[in-house]
């Protein structure tokens, strides 16, 4: 095919040709898919100059505005329900039983400090109404996983994470890393998780309002859970009082993962049970 001969369904199949020499079989089909998808795209909105131009504009400052406290890319995945739909495609084979799978996120940081059976997270006063979330992590016979690792992490009541205020809250703000005990129980505390709106100053802000969407997120406490043997899990417990269930501006809220807060016999605390239920690996 030469150039003067070009139709749009020709070179789109010329590219998908040429990668056909992609060496590693994975890579290859993502990359003609991801082709053949592209163009197809283009072709079915007749995408003008402009609006392409608009296009890499868009995708440059998203890039910009990413650093090492903040990814605009996985902002922009959430809330196209892009992330959500890559969790669905990886965990819809999981038991029934098991606790369901929810998005990361774009505020997870490793390395979270050791907290005690018990032991709050909060380093910083802003108000909240103090909460523990406990339960157990189980198998799916039901049996208790003791050891089992809860990587935790949550805003604060003024909307904000550690890791969005360098300068005000302390990084390990309600952030913390727990383990069952011998009965597969634990014990976190922190805040009652709120409402919060995802970062709305950027291109992704700007792309949810010039599409009349909002940027609030469920209240929900985030929570990684693993153990030796399993598969395993990143999920949230969301407050069920919170009004953006129907809404979730990232599409991550799951009704299996509702929770209550509700005053407990712990004295000043409002306390969420929760059972976490891993997958054997």
């Amino acid at each position: 095919m030469t150039i003067e001969s070009m139709t749009e369904d020709g070179l789109t199949a010329e590219v998908v040709n040429r990668l056909g020499a992609t060496p590693d079989p994975r890579l290859r089909e993502i990359m003609q898919a991801a082709v053949r998808h592209l163009h197809e795209f283009a072709k079915e909105v007749r995408l003008t100059n402009e609006e392409w131009w608009a296009g890499i504009q868009f995708l440059t400052a998203t890039g910009q505005m990413c650093d090492e406290v903040r990814q605009e890319f996985i902002l922009l995945s959430d809330t196209l329900g892009f992330s959500s739909l890559i969790d669905i495609i990886n965990h819809s084979h999981v038991e029934d039983m098991v606790t369901e799978n929810t998005i990361l996120g774009p505020f997870y940081v490793p390395n979270s400090p050791e907290r005690a059976f018990g032991e709050s997270m909060v380093e910083y006063q802003c108000g909240g109404e103090p909460s523990i979330v406990r339960g157990r992590v189980l198998d799916t016979d039901g049996n208790p996983i003791a050891g089992a690792v809860l990587d935790v992490w949550q805003n604060a009541a003024n909307m904000f994470y550690a890791v969005q205020q360098p300068d005000v809250q302390p990084a390990t703000n309600l952030r913390g890393v727990y383990r069952t005990d011998a009965a597969g129980r634990f014990d976190i505390r922190g805040v009652r998780p709120t409402d919060y709106p995802v970062p709305a100053d950027g291109p992704v802000g700007a792309l949810l309002h010039t599409t009349g969407r909002h940027e609030w997120r469920a209240a929900h406490v985030h929570i990684k859970v693993s153990a030796d043997g399993y598969v395993p899990l990143n999920t949230h417990v969301f407050d069920r009082t919170s009004k953006y269930m129907d809404s979730d501006t990232v599409f991550g809220v799951k009704e299996s993962l509702f929770g209550d807060f509700a005053p407990g016999i712990v004295d000043g605390y409002l306390v969420c049970d929760f059972d976490f239920v891993l997958a054997r690996a």
